[in-house]
């Protein structure tokens, strides 16, 4: 009886090692898909970048053309896009749902910014 059972453990040992190779074959396909997307991923961001570059240049030689200081533009995009970057944060802590939305649609805000890039224009 002792040669039975061993041969009992032995082959349960075995099924759950060809088990478990198959899971490591599985993982491992998967790894090996994660990283074709992530390359794909990567030359995409790649290729996206390069023709924000591009447009950024074209936009600023239009400006150019047009006596628009495109980088005052840019610069004014940028605090901006900041400054609404930290708003949520400052929101969060008030109890007053309305206030960031009063905010947001303040038409006196939105018209002051045009006539500032459109005097810089003139």
């Amino acid at each position: 009886m002792g040669l039975g059972s061993t041969a009992k453990k032995i082959q349960g040992l075995s099924d759950r090692a060809e088990a478990m190779y198959k899971q490591v074959q599985q993982l491992q396909q998967r790894i090996i898909g994660l990283e074709e997307e992530m390359d794909d991923t990567h030359d995409t961001v790649k290729r996206l970048d390069h023709q924000i570059s591009e447009q950024r240049a074209l936009l600023l030689a239009i400006a150019d053309e047009h006596d628009i200081d495109g980088e005052e533009i840019l610069a004014e995009a940028a605090i901006d896009e900041a400054e609404l970057a930290a708003e949520p944060s400052s929101d969060e802590s008030t109890d007053d749902p309305t206030e960031s939305d009063s905010e947001d649609d303040d038409p006196a805000t939105e018209d002051a910014e045009p006539s500032s890039s459109e005097s810089a224009a003139e």
